[in-house]
C-alpha cells in the first residue's frame, strides 16, 4: 500500500478516536432547566417516604375480588364515620359543605413495608376497591367537588386500615315549624345510611360520638345561631329489603331576632303610635285626621305584604302574623274612632239646630247673655246675630221670663266660656272641639296595646 494512503487512513482513525472521547451535548428541547430552591436541600426528608431499590407493587388490586365486602360471610363489617362541617345555609331546606371521612379495615389491602407508614391515593383507586356505599337520606341534591380534580383521598395503612375522605355539598330537607317565627328554634337532622348492605353485612358507627362532628370556627349563618348538635344511631326498617343501620346528626338552631326587630316589629309599633296622634287633632279637621288614618293603614298593609312575601307558604298562623294583624286592627280602629266622633258631632249639631229653629226668639237673649258673661261675642255668634236688628233684642223683663229656656240651650257654652277665660282663647277652642270619645281613646288605646305586648312577648319569647 502506498505510503500516502496509509497516512490518510491513520489520520481518519485518529479523528474518530478523538470524537468518541468528547462529551455528548444534550438535545435542545425548548425548556430551560431551573435550579432547585436551596431550602429543599435543607428540609429533613421523611425516610418512610423514600423508595429503596426497585419499586415494588405493594397493593395487588387485580388479585382480589373487591366487589365483595371484607370478611364476607363472617361478622358485619364495621365502618367508623367522621364528619367535618365547613359551611351551611338554611331556608326551608338546608345546604351543607362537608368533609365526610370513613374508617374501616380491609385485610386484602394489607401490605408489608418497613419504609412506608401509609400509602395515599386519589380517586382513581376508589373505583377498583370496595368502599362503603353511604348515601344521604332525604337529600334533594348532592355532589362531590371535582375542581381541579375529584376531591377524594384514599389512605391505606400496612395493617389494612383504610381512610376514605371526600368533600361533598349536600342539600337535605328540614321540616321547620314556623308557628313561632321569628322567635323560633329549629331542629334539623342529616341522616347517613348504607344503600345496599343491611345491618347483617355493614354496621356504621360514629368514630368518637359527638366529637365526630367538627365545625369550622368561622362558620356562621345569616339568620340562625347553632346552639348545639348531637349524634345518634338507630336502625331503619324497609319492608322489602330489611333493617339498615342509620346515623343521625341533629342540629338545634336559634333564629336571630335583631333583624326582625328592626325590619318588622319596630316599624309596626311606630305606625300604631302614629295613629294615636289623631286623638289630639281637632275633630273638625277632617282632612288631617282622615289622611293620617289612611296613611297608617296603607303602611301597615305594606309591612304585612313584605313579610309574607319573604316567607314560605304555610297554612298556619305565625307569631309575626299575630303581631302585625293586631297592630293593623289598632290602626284600623283609630280610623273608625274618628268616624264615630264625626258622626256623633254631626248628630249633636243637628239637634242644636232644631232647638234654635224651635225657639227663634231666643237668639237675642242668648247673645246678650253671652255678652254679659265674657263681654265679647264669638265669631259664630256674631254671624248669627248679624241678621237681627237692635229691635229684636229682648228687654230685661222678657229675658227674665225666658231664662229657663236660655239656660237649657246655652249652659254648656257658658261653662266652656268660663274655662276659656282662665286658659285663654286657644285652650277654650281645643276644649270645645274635643269629643268625649277622643278623651277616652287617648288612654284606652295605649293601655290596650301595652297589655297586648306584655302578653305577646311573654308567650313567644
Amino acid at each position: 500500500m502506498p505510503y500516502f494512503t496509509r497516512l490518510i487512513l491513520f489520520l481518519f482513525c485518529l479523528m474518530v478516536l478523538v470524537e468518541s472521547r468528547k462529551p455528548k451535548r444534550k438535545r435542545w428541547t425548548g425548556q430551560v432547566e431551573m435550579p432547585k430552591p436551596s431550602h429543599l436541600y435543607k428540609k429533613n426528608l421523611d425516610v418512610t417516604k423514600i423508595q429503596k431499590g426497585k419499586p415494588q407493587r405493594l397493593l395487588r388490586v387485580d388479585e382480589h375480588d373487591f366487589s365483595m365486602r371484607p370478611a364476607f360471610g363472617g361478622w358485619p363489617q364495621g365502618c367508623d364515620v367522621h364528619f367535618c362541617l365547613v359551611s351551611s345555609r338554611l331556608p326551608q331546606d338546608f345546604t351543607m359543605t362537608l368533609y365526610l371521612r370513613h374508617y374501616w379495615k380491609d385485610e386484602r389491602l394489607a401490605f408489608s413495608s418497613a419504609s412506608n407508614k401509609s400509602m395515599t391515593f386519589d380517586g382513581r383507586l376508589v373505583k377498583k376497591i370496595w368502599v362503603p356505599d353511604v348515601f344521604f337520606v332525604h337529600s334533594k341534591r348532592s355532589f362531590t367537588h371535582d375542581t381541579t380534580t375529584d376531591n377524594i383521598m384514599l389512605r391505606v395503612f400496612p395493617d389494612g386500615h383504610v381512610l376514605y375522605s371526600m368533600r361533598i355539598t349536600v342539600t337535605a330537607m328540614c321540616n321547620m315549624d314556623f308557628s313561632h317565627f321569628p322567635l323560633d328554634s329549629q331542629t334539623c337532622s342529616l341522616e347517613l345510611e348504607s344503600y345496599a348492605y343491611t345491618d347483617e353485612d355493614l354496621m356504621l358507627y360514629w368514630k368518637n360520638g359527638d366529637e365526630s362532628l367538627k365545625t369550622d370556627e368561622k362558620i356562621s349563618l345569616s339568620q340562625f345561631l347553632i346552639q348545639k348538635f348531637h349524634t345518634t344511631s338507630r336502625l331503619a326498617f324497609y319492608s322489602s329489603t330489611g333493617w339498615y343501620n342509620r346515623l343521625y346528626i341533629n342540629f338545634t338552631l336559634r333564629r336571630h331576632i335583631f333583624f326582625f326587630l328592626l325590619q318588622t316589629y319596630f316599624p309596626a309599633t311606630l305606625m300604631v303610635m302614629l295613629s294615636w296622634v289623631s286623638f289630639w287633632i281637632d275633630r273638625r279637621a277632617v282632612p288631617a285626621r282622615v289622611s293620617l288614618g289612611i296613611t297608617t293603614v296603607l303602611t301597615m298593609t305594606t309591612i304585612i305584604t313584605g313579610v309574607n312575601a319573604s316567607m314560605p307558604r304555610v297554612s298556619y298562623v305565625k307569631a309575626v302574623d299575630i303581631y302585625l294583624w293586631v297592630s293593623f286592627v289598632f290602626v284600623f280602629l283609630s280610623v273608625l274612632e274618628y268616624a264615630a266622633v264625626n258622626y256623633l258631632t254631626t248628630v249633636q249639631e243637628r239637634k242644636e239646630r232644631k232647638l234654635r229653629e224651635k225657639f227663634p226668639c231666643m237668639c237675642g237673649m242668648l247673645h246678650s247673655k253671652t255678652m254679659m258673661l265674657d263681654g265679647s261675642y264669638s265669631e259664630s255668634e256674631a254671624n248669627s246675630l248679624a241678621g237681627y236688628p237692635r229691635s229684636h233684642i229682648l228687654t230685661e223683663e222678657e229675658r227674665q221670663d225666658k231664662i229657663v229656656v236660655h239656660l237649657g240651650l246655652s249652659g254648656e257654652a257658658n261653662a266652656a266660656r268660663k274655662k276659656g277665660l282662665l286658659k285663654g282663647q286657644t285652650g277654650f277652642r281645643i276644649f270645645q272641639n274635643t269629643h268625649a270619645i277622643d278623651k277616652y281613646s287617648r288612654l284606652i288605646f295605649p293601655a290596650s296595646y301595652i297589655f297586648f305586648n306584655l302578653i305577646y312577648w311573654s308567650v313567644f319569647s
